[in-house]
C-alpha cells in the first residue's frame, strides 16, 4: 500500500529541515545508535560475567542489563519505527531536525545517566531515563491526533505502559525491591506492541509481494480473530505482570502459544522462502507463540529456569529479531534501497537465531556457561553486521538525491 499524499500539517520547522540527513527522520539515529547501543550494552554486561570489568553503575549488574535492554535498546527502535510510521498512517509530515534532535538527546542522557555510578543521585539519573518515553508518547499522540487517525491510538497505549513500567522499575529500585514485576510489565508492554503492528506489517508486505506472484494462498488481514487473540493475550500478560507464575496461568499461556501459531499460519509464511528479508518476519514472529509456550512448560514444571528462558526467548527472539527485521526493511524503504537482503544482512538475521537458541540453553542448563557467552557474542555479531552494513545508508542523504 503506498503512504498517503501529505497533508498540509506540521510545524513549518518540520517542513524546512536543510540540516544533514541523519536528522531527516527518526529512523536514522534511533536505529543506528540503537544498535550501537544493543553492541555496546551486550559487551559490557559480557565482561563483567566473565571478570574482565566490572560495571560500575548504581545498578547492580544484571539489574541494569534487564532494564538497557528493555527499556534502552528497544525504547530506541521503537521511536525510530514510530517517527517513521505515524506520518504514513497520518499523512502528517514526520517530525524532523532539532525537535528531533532534542528527543534523541533525551535518550542519549538516559543511558549515560544509567551508567553513572554513586557520583549522581540515583533519583536524578532515575527521572533523566524515565522521561524519555512518555516524551515519546506525548509526541506520538500529538500527530495521531492532529491527524484524525484515531484508530492508531491503540498503538500508544502499550508505549505509554512500557514508560509508566519504567518509572516502576526505579521506584522498585528505590524501595529496595529487585524490579522483576515492572520488568514482566516492560516485556507485556513490548509483545503487546510486537502483536499489535506484527498484526499489521507482516501480512501486509506478505499480500503485497505474493500479489506479484502466482495465485495462491494470501494472507487473512487483520480481523476478528487478530483482535480476540491479542485483547487475551494482554489480559494474560497482565495476570503474568501481577502474579509471576502459576500452574493455571501456565495453562493459559499454553492455549495463548497455539492461538499465536494459529494466527502466524494465517499470513502464508511458507509463501514467502524466497524472500529472505519477508521470511524472517514470520520466523522472528514465531518467537512469541515459542516464548508463550516455553513459559507455560516453565509455570507447569515449576521451573524458574524455564521461565528466565522464556524471558530471553521473547527479548531476543521476539524482540530483537523482529526489530532487526523491522529495521533492515525500513532503512531500505527509506533511503532509496531495494528490498531484499544481502548476504551480510542474511547472516545477521542467523546470528540472532542462535543468540536466543544458545541463551535459552544457557538458562535451562546454567552449568553451561558457554552458552551463554556464545549467545552474547552471536547478538554483538548481529548488531555488529547491521551496523556496518546499514550504518552508511542511515547517515548519508536517500540515494538517488
Amino acid at each position: 500500500m503506498s503512504p498517503p499524499l501529505l497533508k498540509k500539517h506540521g510545524s513549518k520547522r518540520e517542513r524546512s529541515w536543510t540540516g544533514h540527513a541523519f536528522f531527516s527522520g527518526g529512523f536514522r539515529p534511533f536505529f543506528l545508535f540503537g544498535a550501537l547501543f544493543a553492541i555496546v550494552a551486550i559487551a559490557l554486561w559480557l565482561a563483567d560475567l566473565l571478570g574482565y570489568s566490572s560495571l560500575n553503575t548504581q545498578l547492580a549488574p544484571a539489574y541494569w542489563h534487564k532494564h538497557e535492554m528493555l527499556f534502552g535498546y528497544t525504547s530506541a527502535v521503537i521511536a525510530g519505527f514510530l517517527f517513521t510510521a505515524v506520518p504514513n498512517w497520518t499523512g502528517r509530515f514526520p517530525v524532523v531536525g532539532w525537535p528531533l534532535i532534542a528527543i534523541f538527546i533525551l535518550w542519549v542522557a538516559g543511558r549515560v545517566a544509567m551508567l553513572l555510578g554513586d557520583g549522581v543521585n540515583y533519583g536524578i539519573a532515575a527521572s533523566v531515563d524515565a522521561a524519555f518515553l512518555p516524551v515519546l508518547g506525548i509526541v506520538i499522540s500529538r500527530e495521531i491526533i492532529a491527524g484524525a487517525n484515531w484508530r492508531n491510538l491503540r498503538v500508544l497505549a502499550p508505549v505509554l505502559m512500557m514508560g509508566l513500567a519504567n518509572i516502576w522499575f526505579h521506584f522498585d529500585m528505590v524501595n529496595g525491591g529487585q524490579g522483576a514485576a515492572p520488568i514482566r510489565l516492560g516485556f507485556s508492554s513490548v509483545l503487546v506492541l510486537l502483536m499489535l503492528i506484527g498484526g499489521r506489517v507482516i501480512p501486509s508486505f506478505t499480500r503485497n509481494w505474493l500479489a506479484r506472484r502466482e495465485p495462491g494462498k494470501m494472507p487473512k488481514p487483520f480481523d476478528r480473530y487478530d483482535t480476540i487473540t491479542v485483547a487475551a493475550s494482554a489480559i494474560g500478560l497482565a495476570f503474568w505482570t501481577a502474579i509471576d507464575s502459576a500452574p493455571l496461568l501456565g495453562a493459559v499461556f499454553s492455549v495463548l502459544g497455539v492461538a499465536h501459531i494459529v494466527r502466524l499460519g494465517r499470513w502464508a509464511g511458507l509463501r514467502t522462502l524466497s524472500n529472505p528479508l519477508l521470511l524472517v518476519l514470520h520466523i522472528f514472529y514465531a518467537f512469541v507463540p515459542i516464548g508463550f509456550l516455553t513459559l507455560a512448560a516453565g509455570m507447569l514444571m515449576g521451573s524458574s529456569a524455564i521461565n528466565t528462558g522464556a524471558l530471553h526467548v521473547f527479548g531476543i527472539g521476539a524482540a530483537g529479531g523482529m526489530t532487526l527485521a523491522v529495521m533492515m526493511r525500513a532503512s531500505m524503504g527509506h533511503t532509496g534501497r531495494s528490498l531484499a537482503a544481502d548476504r551480510i544482512l542474511n547472516v545477521v538475521m542467523v546470528a540472532v537465531f542462535f543468540s536466543v537458541t544458545l541463551r535459552l540453553i544457557g538458562a535451562i542448563w546454567p552449568q553451561l556457561d558457554w552458552a551463554i557467552t556464545g549467545s552474547a557474542l552471536a547478538w554483538i555479531a548481529a548488531f555488529g553486521l547491521f551496523t556496518f552494513r546499514v550504518g552508511p545508508w542511515l547517515i548519508a542523504p536517500r540515494a538517488g538525491r
